[in-house]
């Protein structure tokens, strides 16, 4: 009796000592029958599992091993024990608290008289290690999948290629029903899915979206950056939470991907599945990286389209440039020649109109070249002041009025009974709408009609020039506006310009804070352009500038001094100078000016600034030391006429700036108003 109980107690020790060994290791000590099934208690698989000796009796203890990997387990085990040779795996065992753990599993047999009597094993947990394993493999298969999307797209110029192709590798990658790259609107509520990839039979998703499809939590958190991760629809989200638009596509499970910039939701990328999934967050990871990498290298191919397109237009308007200043040049020579040979004064007298006609257009070609340049660097200010349309209007047709009736156009004016009034810079309003003017006398062929209208209309006025024109085909209307652009139709049936003007206007009307618009029913159906600028917030006209050239007045044989290097140039003023009743003496360079100056001791110096080893800045500064030219005005003549150039003359002393080519009746009031 005492040998028994002391036998029972041992037993009873054994089983404490395993118990309190699987609950402190990671190992499983196990034994079973000779055909593989548990005939008796596993104290260690009983810690381990928290299955009881009843439950893992027999083959229950396959219960614990996890649904996935019972199957080859169970096949594994009866070819090891048919074979009576030793066993080895790797399956997941649940551990007491419900986690599955990866279990390394060996046995060998007990033999007997050379029969096996019984197995026993141990099961070692090599979760951590498994895990390493598991993440350096999948971190080795992300990295040869993102290096062959990079290989695949790297070549490629299109940014809808771009998106066509990451697409398809993402999807395929994953074993996804459907991949989609969409492109999200300026208001951040639009979207389109210009290209998606599908599994086979799977209909394409592509099309223009609202965001609020998604749901309001959804939108929020694509928004703001943070991704939609949905792992069964009908589960997570109701009708409203975006499960009626995914039900509609026959999706069950999705991962929207969002690509913020800038405090905005530019793109995103979905990938979805016909059936419920458990995206890993290796997966949902992997998306992310590939929405930034394909981003990155859209902006890329964009930006190098844009700079193509650029480089493309940029030729366009040189060539058309070279052109367009050669044009006047043609028939400023032929004049020329003319004179030469003329032998009556009215073959002269045309022969100047035609030089005079040409030199202004290469000035109005050079000016708006010009006026692009400074405003597009922000160097233009408003110059403001309350004013009536009716006045702009014909200040403006006295501009465009020469070119319509050249081309035999009629033209209808419908203006309102009473003047409207803005806040604006007169000078650049009359500019828009001459230019407009003079588009539609351009694109309209000889003998066409236009027709120029002002009315109110919800707090602005509105300005509008139509024609019966060229028209403007559907394709080529939101180029318009571009800078140097000129259409393809019309570039062999309309005469000449820079394709700058229609820039020119759109930015001028917008720092006035309005807006232009332009409409045509297509080809050879003419065009419409709209103006709207704000009316001024209450009515107060403003006198008509007097458009009468003054009166000429006596010079009473004015010294004045040109400083010239350009011999031609300083020739033709000096001859003109004297023609207008001026006593004048020249100079190509500052040390003569200076020298000239001290004898000569004009009343008005015209001075170029430009000079060779002394510029006029330096020239200005000397004779203004000079004792003989105290009281003399200076007046800057040159090429350079933007606002800081002006301001830079006035800086350094000079009385008055004056732009080449300028105007004869211009420089006889300046002359004359020192007079």
């Amino acid at each position: 009796m005492l040998l028994f109980q002391s036998a029972k107690h041992e037993l009873k020790a054994g089983q404490d000592r395993l118990r309190a060994l699987a609950a402190n290791t990671s190992a499983v000590v196990w034994h079973t029958a000779a055909d593989g099934a548990v005939a008796q208690r596993n104290p260690s698989w009983e810690a381990f599992t928290g299955q009881s000796a009843q439950e893992s009796m027999g083959w229950g203890w396959t219960d614990a091993v996890h649904p996935d990997d019972r199957e080859l387990l169970m096949e594994e085990w009866r070819t090891a024990v048919e074979g009576s040779h030793g066993f080895e795996t790797m399956y997941r065992l649940r551990r007491h608290d419900g986690e599955h753990r990866y279990m390394l599993a060996q046995g060998t047999p007990v033999t007997q008289d050379g029969k096996v009597r019984e197995w026993v094993g141990v099961c070692v947990d090599v979760t951590e290690s498994r895990k390493a394993e598991l993440a350096l493999r999948e971190s080795e298969e992300r990295f040869r999948f993102l290096d062959r999307l990079g290989q695949a797209t790297r070549a490629q110029t299109d940014a809808t290629d771009v998106m066509a192709t990451s697409a398809r590798l993402l999807g395929e990658y994953l074993g996804a029903t459907r991949c989609a790259y969409a492109d999200v609107e300026a208001d951040s509520n639009r979207f389109t899915i210009r290209n998606d990839w599908t599994a086979e039979g799977v209909a394409s998703s592509a099309g223009a979206y609202s965001l609020d499809l998604f749901g309001p939590q959804a939108t929020s958190n694509l928004r703001q950056g943070r991704h939609l991760v949905v792992r069964d629809v009908d589960r997570e989200l109701g009708d409203e939470g975006g499960g009626r638009m995914f039900n509609a596509i026959g999706i069950k499970a999705v991962i929207c991907a969002g690509l913020v910039k800038g405090d905005r939701l530019v793109a995103m990328m979905a990938v979805h599945q016909a059936t419920p999934r458990d995206w890993t967050q290796q997966e949902i990871s992997l998306i992310t990286e590939v929405v930034e990498r394909c981003w990155a290298h859209i902006e890329r191919v964009r930006d190098n389209a844009i700079l193509r397109e650029q480089d493309r237009r940029k030729d366009e308007f040189l060539a058309t440039l070279a052109h367009e200043l050669r044009n006047p040049l043609a028939p400023i020579k032929y004049a020329l020649a003319m004179m030469r040979r003329a032998r009556d004064a009215s073959q002269v007298e045309k022969a100047q109109d035609v030089i005079d006609r040409q030199v202004s257009q290469m000035a109005r070609l050079i000016d708006d070249l010009l006026d692009l340049s400074r405003i597009n660097r922000g160097l233009v200010e408003l110059k403001r002041e309350r004013v009536g349309v009716l006045q702009l209007v014909q200040s403006a047709l006295e501009v465009a009025r020469p070119g319509i009736e050249a081309a035999g156009h009629a033209l209808q004016v419908e203006l309102p009974a009473e003047d409207l009034f803005v806040d604006a810079d007169p000078t650049r309003i009359v500019q828009v709408i001459s230019n407009l003017l003079g588009n539609a006398a351009k694109y309209t062929p000889d003998g066409g009609n236009i027709r120029l209208s002002a009315a109110q209309r919800d707090g602005h006025v509105v300005i509008e020039v139509r024609d019966n024109g060229i028209g403007i085909p559907p394709e080529q209307q939101g180029q318009l506006f571009q800078m140097f652009t000129q259409l393809q139709h019309s570039t062999a049936r309309a005469k000449g310009g820079l394709g700058i003007g229609l820039s020119l206007v759109k930015t001028l009307v917008q720092m006035h804070g309005g807006n232009v618009s332009s409409s045509s029913a297509g080809l050879d159906a003419g065009s419409t352009f709209t103006v709207e600028l704000p009316l001024a917030a209450t009515a107060g006209a403003t006198a008509p500038a007097d458009m009468r050239p003054p009166e000429p007045r006596a010079t009473g044989g004015m010294r004045i001094l040109v400083v010239e290097d350009n011999e031609d140039g300083r020739q033709m003023l000096v001859a003109l100078l004297q023609i207008l009743g001026y006593e004048v003496d020249s100079a190509p360079d500052g040390a003569h000016a200076l020298e000239v100056a001290g004898r000569f001791q004009p009343r008005i110096v015209l001075l170029d600034l430009g000079l060779p080893v002394m510029d006029g800045y330096e020239v200005c500064r000397r004779l203004r030391e000079m004792p003989e030219m105290r009281g003399a005005a200076i007046v800057a003549l040159t090429g350079w006429g933007a606002e800081k150039d002006r301001a830079r003359t006035a800086q350094a002393g000079f009385d008055a700036h004056l732009t080449k080519p300028v105007e004869p009746q211009t420089l006889q009031q300046t002359l004359d108003g020192y007079a």
